[in-house]
């Protein structure tokens, strides 16, 4: 395996409601970026389908095969106008909607344990990068219930594994129009999420550096 970093980005598919996820074309973006802070960083990508059985499949799988040193994770907030750096996962599960495979979880927790669990403090450092692009960036400590906040926990759960990434970050994003141009007048484009996602991608290879020699985990809430 390259002893270069490996940072692995994903985003969603549609969803039941929302046809055109705009996570899609923003992880394309990044993953055709060049920059002189990239040339020794290998960038993977991945656009997970809306199911959880798909999350627990992929996942380890997206792990084993790239074994990345960081993981930045893209999602849609169909109600929010703006970004949301997400800075934990609840330990918390919807029954009410299904996902594209028709599934539902059968309890309100992901896992027994009680409480969330916290990305880390580099999350406000990405939070500050995407702020300096002049996007309307805020932090979240609330990723819904669904199949973002799902992958959260899961990323996270495998930042804790001997062999598993040593950070992982998760950006909420605005809905945009299928030409990437904004959803309400004067909102955020497509233009606008590329900037701060590059800018947020740079900073967590920054992150993924340190976090790579120094061996950091992140911890529980």
């Amino acid at each position: 395996m390259s002893q270069d970093l490996r940072i692995l980005v994903t985003g969603f598919g549609p969803f039941p409601g929302t046809p055109f996820n705009p996570t899609m074309p923003l992880v394309g973006r990044l993953a055709r970026l060049r920059r002189p802070a990239l040339d020794d960083v290998a960038i993977a990508t991945h656009v997970f389908r809306v199911a959880y059985e798909t999350v627990d499949r992929e996942l380890p799988q997206l792990l084993a095969t790239h074994r990345p040193h960081a993981l930045l994770m893209f999602g849609l907030a169909t109600r929010t106008p703006w970004l949301r750096i997400e800075t934990r996962a609840r330990n918390a599960a919807t029954a009410i909607w299904p996902d594209l495979n028709g599934a539902r979880m059968r309890k309100r927790s992901i896992a027994s344990t009680a409480g969330a669990r916290a990305f880390g403090p580099h999350v406000v450092r990405l939070l500050r990068a995407a702020r300096a692009t002049g996007i309307d960036a805020r932090a979240s400590r609330d990723a819904g219930c669904y199949l973002c906040n799902y992958l959260c926990w899961r990323a996270i759960e495998a930042t804790r594994q001997e062999a598993g990434p040593r950070l992982a970050a998760f950006i909420h994003v605005p809905p945009l129009k299928r030409d990437g141009s904004a959803h309400v007048p004067g909102g955020i484009t497509l233009e606008h999420l590329a900037d701060a996602g590059e800018a947020m991608l740079l900073e967590m290879v920054k992150a993924a550096r340190r976090a790579r020699h120094a061996g950091l985990v992140p911890n529980s809430l």
